[in-house]
Protein backbone atom coordinates (compact mmCIF):
# COMPACT_ATOMS: atom_id res chain seq x y z
CA UNK A 1 0.00 0.00 0.00
CA UNK A 2 1.53 3.23 -0.88
CA UNK A 3 2.03 6.05 1.97
CA UNK A 4 2.01 8.77 -0.22
CA UNK A 5 -0.87 10.13 -3.26
CA UNK A 6 -1.01 13.13 -5.22
CA UNK A 7 -4.64 15.17 -4.71
CA UNK A 8 -5.86 17.41 -7.34
CA UNK A 9 -5.79 20.96 -5.33
CA UNK A 10 -9.29 22.59 -6.79
CA UNK A 11 -8.02 26.70 -5.69
CA UNK A 12 -4.21 25.90 -7.41
CA UNK A 13 -5.62 23.80 -10.63
CA UNK A 14 -2.79 20.70 -9.94
CA UNK A 15 -2.27 18.00 -8.22
CA UNK A 16 0.08 18.23 -4.61
CA UNK A 17 1.74 15.58 -2.94
CA UNK A 18 0.64 13.93 0.13
CA UNK A 19 2.40 11.81 2.45
CA UNK A 20 1.92 9.78 5.15
CA UNK A 21 4.99 9.69 7.22
CA UNK A 22 8.14 12.44 7.28
CA UNK A 23 10.63 12.39 3.59
CA UNK A 24 13.48 10.56 5.56
CA UNK A 25 10.69 7.60 6.48
CA UNK A 26 10.27 6.45 2.65
CA UNK A 27 12.43 4.35 0.67
CA UNK A 28 15.22 5.75 -1.86
CA UNK A 29 13.34 4.26 -4.44
CA UNK A 30 9.75 5.59 -3.17
CA UNK A 31 11.33 8.85 -2.80
CA UNK A 32 12.60 8.70 -6.70
CA UNK A 33 8.55 7.45 -7.48
CA UNK A 34 7.48 10.79 -5.37
CA UNK A 35 10.21 13.02 -6.97
CA UNK A 36 9.09 11.73 -10.63
CA UNK A 37 5.87 12.58 -10.49
CA UNK A 38 6.13 15.83 -8.75
CA UNK A 39 8.64 17.02 -11.31
CA UNK A 40 5.90 16.14 -13.85
CA UNK A 41 3.54 18.16 -12.37
CA UNK A 42 6.17 20.48 -10.89
CA UNK A 43 6.56 21.21 -15.48
CA UNK A 44 2.81 22.40 -15.49
CA UNK A 45 3.60 25.41 -12.69
CA UNK A 46 4.61 28.17 -15.12
CA UNK A 47 1.72 27.92 -17.59
CA UNK A 48 -0.32 27.52 -15.13
CA UNK A 49 0.58 30.77 -13.26
CA UNK A 50 0.70 32.14 -17.44
CA UNK A 51 -2.74 31.34 -17.35
CA UNK A 52 -3.85 33.26 -14.16
CA UNK A 53 -1.54 36.29 -15.36
CA UNK A 54 -3.70 36.97 -18.24
CA UNK A 55 -7.09 36.39 -16.04
CA UNK A 56 -5.86 39.00 -14.22
CA UNK A 57 -4.90 41.70 -17.35
CA UNK A 58 -8.61 40.77 -17.95
CA UNK A 59 -10.06 42.07 -14.76
CA UNK A 60 -8.52 44.68 -14.48
CA UNK A 61 -9.29 45.69 -18.13
CA UNK A 62 -12.57 45.25 -16.93
CA UNK A 63 -12.17 47.30 -13.71
CA UNK A 64 -10.61 50.27 -15.46
CA UNK A 65 -14.10 50.26 -17.53
CA UNK A 66 -16.40 49.55 -14.53
CA UNK A 67 -18.01 52.33 -13.24
CA UNK A 68 -20.54 50.36 -10.47
CA UNK A 69 -18.35 50.91 -7.16
CA UNK A 70 -19.63 46.96 -5.59
CA UNK A 71 -18.60 45.46 -9.19
CA UNK A 72 -15.23 47.04 -8.73
CA UNK A 73 -14.64 45.94 -5.08
CA UNK A 74 -16.10 42.11 -6.17
CA UNK A 75 -13.21 42.73 -9.44
CA UNK A 76 -10.44 43.89 -6.93
CA UNK A 77 -11.33 40.57 -4.40
CA UNK A 78 -10.91 38.33 -7.39
CA UNK A 79 -7.79 40.20 -8.69
CA UNK A 80 -6.30 39.76 -4.97
CA UNK A 81 -7.28 35.82 -4.82
CA UNK A 82 -5.79 35.33 -8.11
CA UNK A 83 -2.46 36.71 -7.32
CA UNK A 84 -2.23 34.65 -3.69
CA UNK A 85 -2.97 31.71 -6.06
CA UNK A 86 0.02 32.48 -7.72
CA UNK A 87 1.98 33.41 -4.88
CA UNK A 88 1.55 30.05 -3.68
CA UNK A 89 2.12 28.16 -6.78
CA UNK A 90 5.59 29.94 -6.88
CA UNK A 91 5.93 29.15 -3.43
CA UNK A 92 4.70 25.14 -4.79
CA UNK A 93 7.19 25.34 -7.84
CA UNK A 94 10.30 26.05 -5.56
CA UNK A 95 9.66 23.50 -3.43
CA UNK A 96 12.64 20.55 -4.58
CA UNK A 97 13.08 17.95 -2.07
CA UNK A 98 15.95 15.33 -2.84
CA UNK A 99 16.52 11.90 -2.06
CA UNK A 100 18.06 11.30 0.94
Amino acid sequence: LMAYEFVYDERLGIRLPRLEHEWDAYSKETQALILAEWEKIRGTIPDRIQELEALIVEKQKQLEQEEDFSVSCQLNDEISELASIINDLSIWYRTQPAIT
